[in-house]
């Protein structure tokens, strides 16, 4: 067990992740909520159990992050919280309550815009005995192992994503998009090498579902590479696997992390998340500098 500026932490998993003990966000000051970030830019996850926290508690938090990032589809956020999104199978009056069976599939959230969201936040309110697991795939880890030769390979790539392209071909969800909503969301192109702006780490930003190809690859070839890559940084060594308990809040790192949800059994168990986003950075790669020396590259690991 660590102490990081007075906050005792264990990993997740070695070397990945730290969950936060003894801390009860919705009474810290922002002082202490401002060291609790400070941790989640060293270890790419963090993990709070036991939290009672309002929809008010949640947006005051995310919001030591960054300002709270919006959603794109707005029907199932809560009414004055538009920050605040609900996961949900419940139904109320004949009409479902949150969206269901969301962000079942490895990817980054907001991957399709130019700015993708710099964390996701999701709070436990009612959870299955069985299954709805969260997966989380730490990117700067699959890099660290690369030989020298792939990493020349894959460094100086940009990969096409699309948020229309997703939407029309997602397994659960699908939909046509609107004019107003292609509008909105044109297709934008991030590095496949991501270098983390907090930590300076190179994370490989492989990802599922926006992913159209890669630029100057023609497809199937792109589209292949893609999938090898996102199965090889989902192998089991790289991914912390989270059960939920009612109370958790866990807080991600989109610009280090891959992520999916799992499935449950939504004929006998409700389930209930809150999601929050907070804003992020332009995704930076790995400087033209470096692809010529990449002697000069450096790869610190995440602080445990």
């Amino acid at each position: 067990m660590a102490s990081t500026d007075k906050l005792a932490t264990r990993p997740l998993k070695p070397g990945f992740g730290a969950e936060i003990l003894g801390l009860d966000l919705a009474q810290s000051d922002d002082a202490t909520l401002d060291q609790v970030v400070e941790v989640f830019n060293l270890h790419g996850a963090i993990l709070l159990r036991g939290q009672a926290m309002a929809p008010a508690d949640l947006v005051r938090f995310i919001a030591r992050f960054n300002e709270p990032e919006g959603h794109t589809l707005v029907q199932y956020t809560l009414p004055s919280y538009p920050n605040v999104y609900q996961l949900s199978n419940k139904m109320v009056d004949g009409k479902p309550i949150g969206a269901h069976n969301d962000g079942v599939g490895w990817h980054t959230d907001y991957s399709y815009k130019a700015i993708p969201v710099m964390c996701t936040m999701l709070y436990a309110v009612e959870v299955p005995p069985v299954g709805s697991d969260t997966l989380l795939a730490d990117l700067c880890a699959a890099y660290d192992v690369l030989s020298p030769e792939r990493r020349k390979q894959l460094d100086p790539l940009v990969v096409h994503h699309s948020y229309q392209h997703f939407m029309e071909t997602r397994e659960h969800g699908r939909m046509v998009l609107s004019e107003a909503l292609k509008a909105e969301n044109p297709d934008v192109f991030h590095p496949l090498i991501r270098v983390h702006p907090a930590n300076g780490r190179r994370a490989l930003w492989a990802s599922t579902g926006t992913v159209k190809g890669i630029v100057g690859m023609p497809n199937p070839q792109g589209l292949e590479l893609i999938e090898d890559l996102v199965a090889f940084i989902t192998q089991d060594r790289f991914v912390y696997q989270h059960k939920w308990q009612v109370g958790d809040v866990l807080v991600w790192d989109n610009r280090c992390t891959l992520h999916t949800g799992t499935l449950y059994d939504d004929t006998k168990y409700d389930r209930l998340m809150h999601r929050l986003w907070a804003k992020g950075d332009k995704p930076v790669g790995v400087p033209d500098e470096a692809l010529l020396d990449e002697s000069t590259a450096a790869y610190a690991p995440l602080g445990n």
